[in-house]
Parts: C-alpha cells; structure tokens; sequence
C-alpha cells in the first residue's frame, strides 16, 4: 500500500470513529493532482466549430468545454489564460482570459466565453489581444485559433491558476482593462504565495 492510499484509509477510518463522512474532512485531506482538461479537444487539436471566424478563417468560434479538478485547498478564486506562444508577433497571442472564477466551480461548458452573459458569476472576461476588432463580438469574448496558413501548427497553451485572492485585480492593485500579459505577470510572478498552483494543458492547430 503506497503512502497516499495508507493516508486516504487512516482518515476514512478516523472518519469512520468519529462518525463524520470522508467529504466532511478539510480539503486538503483529499486533495490530489489539480488537473485541466478539455473533452472537445482530447484530440489534441481543434475542430472547425472552435476556430475564430475572421481574419481569413471560417469556424464557429465557439468556446470548448473545459473541466478541472483537485483544486489546492485555500483557493478563493481561479483565473484561466491562452496563450499562444508561436505567433508571429513576438510576444505570442493571447485568445481568451477568464478571473474571478467561483472556487467550487469545476467546468466551463461549451460556449462559455461567447458571451458574458454564460460565465459564472463573478467571473469576468478580460482583455486578449482581439481588442476592439469586433472579431469575438464583444471585448472578453473567447477567440479561437487563426494562424497564418503555411505556418507550423501552433500551440494553444491553456492554463487555469488557483489563487488564495477573491479578486485577482484588486489583489494584484492593476485595472480591470490590463492587458493578458500584464495580469499573466501578477498570476505568475506578483502574487507570490498567492498563487497556489496552476494545471495546463496544450492543443496545436495548422491550416
């Protein structure tokens, strides 16, 4: 028996004695891995419906379900971010940016950020670099792939962040209208021990 599963059945049956469920101890006790994931793209790659419809492409635009799990205990907030690192800007791409995420929300479903009407309350959408273009509808709005045809497929860096902060901009003392690197900085680096931890995924697409 390894150490987590010795661990699991000392509190189930401490538990147990105290007549108490597992599901009533602290968090912490159960957590395990904190895992993102995406059922639309466990292909790796994205199908017609989720890339952008502008600047040369045709899709639907349409944002993919995301789930998660093993949120740290002590989480107040969770913040997701994508980024792609492999346009040709210099700075890579960012598509579409979520904060203040409820910590017991544990999924975003499909179409979530086409509007911000559908995002769970207090979360809101933040700036990409679609701005103003009118290309996701509304500033906020998710932004799906376009890459330059001919390019490499490039990588689409998902990325959800669990902080021990209510308000990722009132915490990080930056305007709501901050740009994605800008709040990318305060998630990674200006939080500190604020940022309990982050899950990952990556997705590539090529035209």
């Amino acid at each position: 028996m390894n150490a987590p599963t010795r661990l699991a059945t000392t509190l189930a049956l401490s538990a147990a004695a105290l007549g108490l469920s597992l599901a009533s101890l602290p968090a912490v006790a159960q957590s395990g891995t904190f895992t993102l994931s995406s059922p639309d793209l466990a292909n790796g790659t994205f199908a017609d419906k989720f890339i952008l419809n502008g600047f040369g492409c045709k899709g639907g635009n349409v944002s993919p379900a995301l789930v998660w799990s093993n949120v740290p205990a002590g989480t107040k907030s969770l913040a997701l971010q994508i980024h792609d690192p492999d346009a040709p800007t210099g700075a890579g791409f960012w598509h579409w940016t979520v904060y203040n995420i409820p910590p017991t929300t544990t999924a975003l479903p499909q179409g979530a950020g086409n509007s911000p009407s559908t995002l769970p309350v207090p979360a809101w959408g933040g700036a990409t670099d679609f701005l103003d273009t009118g290309a996701t509808g509304v500033n906020g709005n998710y932004g799906g792939p376009c890459p330059p045809v001919g390019d490499k497929p490039h990588r689409y860096n998902f990325t959800l962040y669990a902080l021990a902060v209510d308000d990722v901009q009132q915490a990080g003392g930056i305007p709501k209208t901050g740009t994605a690197s800008l709040f990318s900085f305060v998630l990674n680096k200006g939080l500190g021990a604020n940022m309990l931890g982050k899950a990952s995924f990556t997705a590539t697409y090529g035209r």
